[in-house]
Formats: C-alpha cells, structure tokens, sequence
C-alpha cells in the first residue's frame, strides 16, 4: 500500500507483541502519549511488527489514531536486523516527532541501533516523561540504583526517542479512539540479515516476568534451600506475583538467571515488592531503586534491606511468609 508522508508531528509506540497479546507497557505508554496529544494536538500512533496479529489490532485500536501494521511471517520471532531496516524505513518515510518503547529486552537490543542508524538522541531505561507545549520531550532516568535522578532534553533533529520502564504510567481505562489501520509491506534485504533464531524453550509453569509484573516477591540467601522457594511461590500465587531473587541463589544454582534481580540481573519497578531473607547488598538494591514500595522480613535488625524498605518487619521469613499467605488468602477471598 502506498500513502503520502504524514504529518511531522505524530507520537509513536512501539507495540510489542507475544503471541498475539500487547504487552501491558504499550497501553502504559499510548496512555501518556494521549495525554501528551492534549497539549500539543499530535496524533499518537502505533507500530505494529509480526503476523497474525488481529487480536492485537483491537486490542490497539482504542488507544491510538492509527496502527501501522508490518504483518509478515518473516517478523516472527524478533530479530534486531529486520525490525531495524523495516522501522527505519517507516521512520524515514514518515518523520513521527517521538518513538517510544518500553524497556525491555527487545527495546533495549532495538533502540540504540535505530537511533544510531537515525542519528536521533535516545534516553534509556526512562521512569519519567513529560512534555512541553513546544512538543519537545524532558526524560527522567535513575542512576546509581535510583540514588540520583538525571533530566534529560533533547536537541537537534528528531525523532525523539526514549525507552521508559513499566509501570511509570497508569493504562487509560477509558480510551476513545479508534485507530485506522495502515498496511505497510516490510522493507527486507536478505543481504542485511546477520542472525536467525533457530528456536525458544519456554521454562515450566513460568509466570510474567519480573520487570513487567506489578507485584514481585522475592527471596535471597536466607530461604536456605532450593525446595524451600515453595512457600515463595504459593505467596506468589496467593496475590497474582511473581517471584525474583539474587544474585547468591542464581550463584548456588537454586534459581534462574531470568528471575535475578540487581546489577547483574534485571530492574525491575514494580508496584510492591517484598523482599524475605534478603540482606541488601549494593548490587541487588541497585535493581529495585524504582519499586514504588518495598516490604523488607529478615531476622538481621541491621539488615541493609531495611535502609531502603517503606516498612520492614524484624523476623524468621519461615514464620512469616506461610502466615502471610494464609491471612492474604482469607482477606481476597471476602473480596
């Protein structure tokens, strides 16, 4: 399909997409830019890369002015080489003012390249956006494990680009667009691709990973063993969570890689995270420093954890945390 070039001034989101479901910090990140579009009139698009993708058109559609769609079995699964010279080309074309994406693992493998590619400023791993009436963007990004907050601007030509982290802005509940939806055949040179995926191995009974869930529960060296996670994972379940844990636990081989949280791991900026056997060293702390409350249990009343925790509790997390499971089961079923 062919269209002229669009207005200069359009917001974009990168809407990423697994199995056909968007995931939550798209909608996060349509909210805020709706809100933007209130101050400065600009329209706010999605870019949508995969196949089979109706499901997330509709789920799309109320959020956003127009969805351009790049619908080929080729984009499945993600590869940085394709997404790059299909988005670029998109970009090019139609000149959107912003680009914004969440920071995830494709945002973060993806984003950098497009902007050096565009020769476009770009913000990392964002947990504040604002914008001005001129249209020009101020990113918020933490440093030092959220000890010091740095505010950022742009300059020069656009787009203004920017990864921001989940759960820095609400999901409109409320939407009232209705998105036209622009069919794009996607720009691939197959000279340009460097690297195939030959498959994925799903772990077993996973549950939403940790950076985008909204509640995390976590355990460090004090759970003393890898079957004692069990009553980590029935809190989990009790409160729809999902369970992180240190760097030392990953190190004995009692949990994944993918659920470490820190320095070496993931940061996350979850809504509550609780933190049970869990000292507080700088490398871990360093990956929750955006959490918007942090429950601290351990039996040290010194513990490093409590220096960072909205409340605490001096205690045997073998004690507490069955008994928390229990009472939160009795409180959520009345509701």
């Amino acid at each position: 399909m062919k269209w002229g070039v669009s207005m200069p001034n359009e917001i974009w989101i990168l809407a990423e997409q697994q199995d056909g479901k968007v995931k939550k910090i798209v909608l996060e990140l349509l909210s805020a830019a709706i809100d933007f579009s209130k101050k400065t009139g600009q329209e706010v698009s999605a870019l949508l890369l995969g196949s089979g993708l109706g499901e997330s058109v509709k789920n799309l559609s109320p959020f956003a002015d127009k969805i351009y769609l790049l619908d080929d079995p080729s984009l499945i699964p993600y590869t940085s080489d394709l997404f790059l010279t299909s988005i670029a080309s998109l970009v090019k074309e139609h000149q959107p003012s912003i680009l914004l994406g969440g920071a995830t693992s494709t945002g973060k493998d993806l984003f950098p390249r497009l902007a050096m590619h565009l020769q476009t400023g770009y913000v990392p791993d964002c947990t504040g956006l604002s914008m001005g009436e001129d249209g020009k963007l101020t990113a918020m990004r933490p440093l030092f494990g959220g000890k010091v907050f740095a505010e950022m601007a742009f300059s020069g030509a656009g787009p203004q680009m920017a990864t921001v982290r989940n759960n820095t802005f609400l999901v409109n509940d409320k939407p009232d667009r209705t998105a036209k939806v622009i069919s794009v055949s996607p720009q691939i040179d197959p000279a340009t691709i460097k690297k195939t995926v030959t498959g994925f191995e799903k772990a077993a009974g996973a549950k939403l990973d940790i950076t985008e869930a909204d509640i995390v529960v976590a355990a460090g060296r004090g759970i003393k063993a890898p079957e004692n996670f069990k009553i980590m994972e029935d809190l989990a379940d009790a409160i729809n969570a999902s369970v992180g844990t240190t760097r030392a636990t990953v190190d004995e081989g009692w949990r994944d890689l993918k659920d470490q949280i820190g320095k070496s791991g993931k940061n996350i900026s979850a809504k509550l995270y609780m933190a049970f056997g869990i000292s507080g060293a700088i490398h871990h702390v360093l990956g929750i420093g955006t959490c918007k409350t942090v429950v601290a249990v351990d039996k040290d009343p010194n513990a490093l954890i409590f220096n960072y925790a909205d409340y605490g509790i001096v205690g045997d997390l073998f004690q507490i945390v069955p008994a928390l499971t229990e009472e939160l089961k009795k409180v959520l079923s009345t509701e």
